[in-house]
């Protein structure tokens, strides 16, 4: 069968699909990832997939996405999909409606982080909700990556048979590496004993960083290395005064990095592992950290709650507040047998949780249900009444 995996931009296709696009291929199926033109798809095309691109746009002008709806129309006229598997909000809707507009055998979408969870005005949140709905009566296969959004789905009768199929990362690549460590530390000049905490995402206000920044001011006994950058598309007000101001207070404490493609080894360099988002869906990042033996410090969020016990494999604490997310990282800095506890725990329960082959065999399994006979393709508006909900 031919799969198209549509997506936003490249570092969605590069960083969340293309495990997934493997996963197909192996399985024997022609896969085409979607997405608009960006300097990550070098990775992809470099494995040997093509990758067709649209001008998709991560706003909610109505010029824009009229002509990426159009494009995708286009797209899936001339390579006639059997499956089109969407992700994201915005071109997950887009995608959805072309699909349906074609005629396509089989409409899926993933759901990597609801909108209409993300704190903004009640107007958008709503708006978001409505869309989310009315896409949900053509959607085939529903799935969303954590367990409390596929209740949420369900729930609000956005899809009867929301399925939660999670995240995974590679063992393999994500592990404690005493070699990796002593390499960047010397390469970073940053002697062995110093405690590192370290954050890796997109610089975007919803991912903590004002907080996290204040709160280091609570940790004098830490180092934070910052690891990504502001992608084009990303929207809000930028965070170069934040980090201004933390260049100033924090002095040679602050270590931003940029987008690096030696994360597994920045982690195993690194001695705590945070992320305090406002919002989320399963964040690889905290996969990766907690793979890697790092004690995790996340918001007690929908996505990192589902992946860190509190008190056993990181710390949980309320998002937008510096002053919790400081005592938390204090407590980690200073005791080291903690650290080392948790983090051993963590990566336990990663690996029997977040295992990458384990993880897409069952999103694959998943995705191509009943498509080779035609079975269970009608859309969620037609099967409502089945009460079908799966448990993940």
């Amino acid at each position: 069968m031919k799969v198209l995996e549509v997506t936003n931009v490249d570092f969605s296709l590069r960083h969340f699909l293309l495990p997934l696009m493997r996963g197909l291929r192996a399985a024997g199926h022609e896969v085409v990832g979607v997405c608009a033109d960006g300097p990550l798809l070098a990775d992809v095309r470099g494995e040997g997939f093509r990758v067709e691109m649209v001008p998709m746009a991560r706003s909610f002008s109505p010029v824009a996405q009229a002509r990426a709806l159009g494009a995708l129309i286009g797209l899936i006229r001339r390579e006639r999909p059997d499956i089109v598997h969407a992700h994201m909000p915005i071109s997950g809707l887009l995608a959805r409606l072309a699909a349906r507009l074609c005629g396509v055998p089989c409409i899926a979408y993933t759901c990597h982080g609801f909108l209409f969870n993300q704190p903004g005005p009640v107007a958008r949140r709503g708006l978001a909700l409505v869309l989310e709905w009315l896409a949900g009566r053509i959607t085939h296969r529903y799935f969303t990556v954590s367990r409390q959004e596929a209740e949420d789905a369900r729930r609000l009768h956005i899809h009867p048979a929301a399925e939660a199929v999670g995240n995974g990362r590679d063992p393999a690549r994500f592990r404690p590496d005493p070699e990796a460590r002593a390499r960047i530390r010397a390469d970073l000049g940053v002697p062995e004993d110093a405690v590192v905490i370290i954050a890796v995402s997109r610089l975007v206000r919803h991912k903590g960083y004002p907080e996290l920044l204040e709160a280091m001011e609570q940790v004098p006994g830490a180092m934070l290395w910052v690891v990504g950058e502001r992608l084009a598309s990303d929207h809000g007000a930028a965070l170069d005064a934040a980090f201004a101001r933390a260049r100033q207070v924090l002095g040679d404490r602050l270590l931003c990095v940029g987008y690096r493609g030696d994360v597994p080894a920045l982690l195993a360099a690194a001695d705590i592992f945070t992320l305090p988002s406002h919002f989320e869906g399963l964040p690889m990042s905290v996969i990766e950290a907690m793979l890697s033996g790092l004690p995790v410090v996340a918001t007690d969020i929908r996505g990192p709650r589902e992946q860190v016990v509190n008190g056993r494999t990181g710390l949980l604490v309320p998002p937008g507040e510096a002053a919790p997310l400081g005592r938390s990282l204090n407590r980690l800095v200073r005791d080291a047998a903690l650290r080392r506890q948790m983090g051993a725990a963590g990566r336990q329960r990663a690996l029997a949780r977040y295992d990458e082959r384990v993880v897409i065999a069952g999103a694959v399994e998943a995705l191509l249900a009943g498509t080779a006979t035609g079975a269970d393709t009608a859309p969620a508006a037609e099967r409502a009444s089945d009460g079908v909900a799966r448990d993940a």
